[in-house]
């Protein structure tokens, strides 16, 4: 049982067991400490809420959170050049699949760490601005 996620404070990954960037980012978070809420989103998709407020804190565009060379995309009838926040928030509540990988969570911030490496761009920018 996952616990609960608090947005002021907590870290989350969303995550796919079987993406190799999602795993290193896991195991980079936790030898450097963190004991991040882990997220399965494949099998705990997020709310519209919760994708809100992901796209909310993103530190890019909202189609930056799709994965757009998926084929899947390509069948979905959307193009890249068309991912507005509405779109995205349609999109990935009909297929969560289609959601960019690793994404990291903490508090109202999110980045997707593409290379897995980024979790500490979001973790050292979060610690400046506490201090």
């Amino acid at each position: 049982m996952s616990r609960p996620f608090s947005p002021a404070t907590a870290m989350r990954l969303y995550y796919n067991p079987r993406c190799s960037k999602s795993r290193a980012a896991l195991a980079l978070l936790e030898e450097a400490g963190h004991t991040p809420q882990v997220r399965d989103y494949l099998k705990n998709p997020p709310s519209a809420a919760e994708l809100g407020a992901l796209l909310a804190g993103l530190d890019s565009p909202p189609a930056s959170l799709v994965r757009t060379g998926d084929t899947a995309f390509a069948d979905s009838g959307y193009s890249a050049q068309t991912l507005d926040r509405e779109r995205v928030l349609s999109l990935l509540l009909d297929q969560p699949a289609l959601m960019q990988r690793p994404v990291i969570q903490l508090g109202t911030h999110a980045l997707i760490a593409r290379p897995p490496e980024r979790v500490f761009e979001l973790i050292d920018s979060r610690q400046d601005s506490d201090s």
